[in-house]
């Protein structure tokens, strides 16, 4: 990844301030999106909506059809009419979408409500990390990916808290109230988040970057050499750009592995507390697995980024930037597939504890390696579009999964469930794996044209 705006202090702070703003926002999507595998032992025990085990499978994927309508949207969005708006936009969307769950009669008003809450869900990943790659200092690309990641996984933890000291005493509908409040966060980003300067001067709004840089008092990144996109150019331009020459094959190839990817992320996030309850676990030691699954979550992302920005194997992107993060996202996939194969034997509780929180280091980073992998190859203009598409290829196996979990939970084979989201991990891991085994393989000029660099 190229430079930051400045390597000023007063630079470096405006680098921080975005992270700082961007990770807030994404704590409040991890808890909007895992606030409802945290009630919904709750809801079944209690036949809350009338609620079965097999409805329990479509309502997640119903928030999951959302995320995917919302990243494949919000990329091309992203790219044309700025970060900062559509980021705002998604905040609200998933915020008055909870308000839709809390407020619900009947399943099929609150399955609209968290349909509605995973467009805005999805719409702001992709976005955020958009946002936090354009100002990312060389050299710490998936690193910044990375710790901005960890807040989903903090909304994570956020949501089993919530569920635990709300659910019982006050009802499921409270928790959903609280997924409502980050529609107070609103105003602030509209006041203190700053459009991506590299969007600005990509995109030829020279005048507008030129502003936003004298207000922070940064220097202006420089304008690429490709010349920004013309103003002609439509969305579909910069999709069809991701199929061009070479780039076809890893572009499906990282579709792919986001597919495995993202079944296994929101089945285990949808359904571990559920599946552990099934296996004799109480309500609270059921989502004391939650809590531990987003802590290594947390853990997770921050040594896979560190990991991924050493000077080992590599590829590069256009501007010259190395990373290693499909090498660590194939191992990663490995590793969880262990992880999740080996929650479907009883172990002691504390060995199940263990495996439950290393499973979350190695799961929620591969997928996040992913992101940063595609991010960190993509020219600026086209950086939202591209990491979209592959969120937004994702979410089909993040469809998936919870529905998977729910039949097999509704047929009675329920212990199956880890046995099948298992099987998705190696999946990825090939997939992923390939990817990397090709950037060390192949070259491709870069976009300026002036000399060859490896691509991923």
């Amino acid at each position: 990844m190229s430079p930051s705006p400045s390597p000023s202090p007063r630079g470096r702070r405006l680098a921080l301030l975005v992270v700082a703003l961007c990770w807030l926002a994404v704590l409040f999507d991890g808890l909007d999106m895992f606030i409802y595998g945290s009630v919904l032992p709750h809801m079944l025990a209690t036949g809350a909506l009338g609620i079965t085990p097999d409805q329990a499978g479509d309502l997640g994927s119903y928030a999951t059809f959302g995320m995917l309508v919302g990243a494949l949207t919000a990329g091309t969005v992203a790219d044309r009419v700025g970060r900062k708006k559509l980021m705002v936009g998604c905040v609200a969307v998933f915020s008055l979408a909870s308000a839709v769950c809390a407020l619900s009669g009947s399943v099929a008003v609150f399955g609209l409500g968290r349909t509605l809450a995973g467009v805005g869900l999805g719409g702001l990943l992709p976005t955020a990390i958009s946002m936090v790659s354009d100002y990312a200092r060389g050299g710490r690309g998936a690193l910044t990916i990375g710790v901005l990641m960890t807040a989903h996984h903090a909304g994570g933890i956020l949501s089993a808290y919530v569920a635990k000291w709300l659910v019982e005493p006050v009802g499921w509908r409270a928790a959903f109230w609280v997924c409502v409040l980050p529609l107070l966060y609103v105003p602030v980003l509209l006041k203190a988040l700053p459009e991506s300067l590299r969007f600005l001067t990509a995109k030829g709004r020279t005048e507008e970057a030129a502003a936003l840089a004298a207000r922070y008092e940064v220097d202006l990144p420089a304008v690429p050499q490709a010349g920004p996109r013309s103003r002609g150019e439509t969305s579909m331009s910069a999709l069809r750009g991701l199929f061009r020459g070479g780039e076809w094959a890893q572009t499906l190839l990282y579709w792919l592995a986001s597919f495995g990817g993202l079944l296994l992320v929101y089945g285990v996030a949808t359904w571990l507390p559920t599946l552990m309850r099934g296996e004799g676990y109480n309500l609270g030691s059921a989502l004391t697995f939650v809590v531990l699954f987003n802590l290594g979550g947390i853990v997770g992302m921050l040594v896979a980024g560190k990991a991924s920005d050493l000077p080992l194997a590599r590829l590069r992107s256009r501007d010259g930037t190395a990373t290693g993060a499909p090498f660590v996202s194939a191992i990663w996939f490995a590793l969880t597939a262990a992880g999740v194969f080996l929650l479907s034997v009883r172990m002691p509780l504390g060995v199940t504890f263990l495996v439950v929180f290393l499973t979350g280091v190695f799961l929620n980073s591969a997928q996040t390696m992913i992101y940063a992998t595609v991010s960190i190859r993509s020219a600026p203009d086209k950086r939202a579009t591209a990491v979209g598409w592959t969120s937004g290829m994702g979410r089909f196996g993040a469809v998936f999964g919870p529905w998977l979990g729910g039949q097999l939970l509704a047929s009675g084979h329920g212990d199956r469930g880890f046995t099948a989201f298992a099987l998705a991990g190696v999946s990825s891991t090939v997939f992923i794996g390939i990817a990397a085994l090709r950037s060390t393989r192949h070259r491709e000029p870069t976009e300026a044209g002036q000399k060859l660099v490896t691509t991923g």
